[in-house]
């Protein structure tokens, strides 16, 4: 066993609440796993290669677990009317551009061409390098004329039947995190947060196929009645839930329910689309705005697991804005430490990998950024363009 030493800095592990100084980090080169850590830097164990990381600070690198690595932010409909070559060379440099933001593991919630998928097993096995690793969705599922109904992109089912069947047909081409959507939403003209989409029965079949196979379904779900009508279909996580209410909360806390709010993907529609986006996606985006702050802090409070997620891709939302949806959640509210939390913690359950990603510890894989601030004190510390990326404890950026 090779092994490399990483020390000389400040670590936040993901677990305690407080800094550990003088911190030491034994990694296994060829598994990529930690093999011990330590706090005593003036006994540190032997190994081949060390690394004097100078002080710094060193946290877990970060899980978004709300993507679309084929969609194009600097376009109102994200690009979906893209070939399938076009698409997947955008989907492998947005990877680049998560991973070098600092995200070294990512949930998909909708590709076209089910480009995430062959995407998630290149990343795997080492054939696409400088890369988060992948939870693939495939493409998303959609009604008829729904948010959603894109070109090459939703699965479009208008029964419970017709979900079954296309659940099971994406399962086995590799999908692992179903996503459906229950409620109107921003980028489609014709509907809104507040009109329920798929029913409660639909969303119910994909969540029996999903779960007979082990794997999660994420509801799109912006207003009411379809956040109720989701959480009702007991999928294991509500994504946005914009207008959340406290009816919704009891149920989310009794089952376990995982808010997912992308709060930055709202607030760059206004900020950044006035006079080049249609008046219709501006006015529905601005809207919503305090809203949702006043509803995810109001949940946060209450308790809701809330997981990080940015809805990267969507219009002015691009690949390196993940450290900055943590500085938004701190303005209405979370601690520094609980932000953190939604990557460390509660995004790596929700998506079954907390065995082995999200806090850095022995046995765990040591994905880590490298920082020159206390992310703990001052969460926009995160958002250091030139941080070190460390993932399975080689550098890739």
């Amino acid at each position: 066993m090779t092994k490399q030493l990483f020390y000389n800095f400040s670590l936040f592990d993901g677990n305690k609440r407080d800094l550990q100084a003088d911190a030491w980090m034994l990694v296994d080169d060829q598994t990529g796993k930690i093999v011990s850590v330590g706090t005593d830097g003036t006994n540190l164990p032997s190994a081949e290669q060390k690394t004097d990381l100078a002080g710094k600070y060193v946290m877990p690198g970060l899980i978004n677990c709300h993507t679309h690595i084929t969609m194009e932010p600097s376009v109102g409909d994200g690009g979906t009317t893209a070939n399938v070559v076009a698409s997947t060379v955008r989907a492998v440099k947005n990877l680049h551009t998560f991973l070098k933001s600092g995200v070294t593991y990512i949930r998909e919630c909708g590709s076209t061409y089910d480009i995430d998928i062959t995407l998630s097993k290149l990343v795997a096995d080492g054939t696409i390098d400088h890369a988060p690793e992948i939870l693939p969705s495939g493409r998303p599922y959609s009604m008829t004329g729904g948010h959603g109904d894109f070109p090459n992109f939703g699965h479009l089912v208008d029964s419970p039947d017709e979900m079954r069947k296309a659940v099971r047909r994406g399962q086995k081409k590799g999908a692992k995190a179903i996503k459906v959507m229950a409620t109107g939403g921003v980028m489609t003209k014709n509907d809104f947060m507040d009109d329920p989409q798929l029913s409660t029965a639909e969303i119910s079949a994909a969540v029996e196929e999903a779960h007979h196979k082990g794997n999660i379904v994420a509801a799109h779900a912006e207003g009411n009645p379809g956040i109720l009508n989701a959480i009702k279909a007991k999928v294991d996580s509500i994504e946005h839930g914009f207008y959340v209410n406290d009816e919704e909360i009891d149920l989310m806390l009794s089952q376990g329910t995982f808010l997912t709010p992308t709060i930055v993907a709202d607030w760059a529609i206004p900020k950044y689309g006035t006079g080049i986006l249609p008046d219709w996606e501006i006015k529905k985006a601005a809207d919503a705005l305090d809203d949702l702050r006043h509803n995810i802090a109001h949940a946060y409070k209450r308790g809701v697991a809330i997981t990080l997620g940015t809805d990267a891709g969507t219009p002015f939302n691009d690949f390196s804005m993940t450290p900055f949806e943590l500085e938004l959640m701190v303005k209405i509210g979370f601690s520094t430490y609980d932000a953190l939390q939604t990557s460390c913690q509660n995004s790596t359950k929700l998506m079954q990998i907390a065995d082995e990603y999200g806090t850095l510890e022995p046995d765990k894989y040591a994905d880590f950024l490298v920082l020159d601030a206390n992310p703990l004190a001052d969460i926009t510390a995160v958002q250091q363009e030139d941080k070190a990326v460390y993932k399975k404890g080689q550098r890739a950026y």
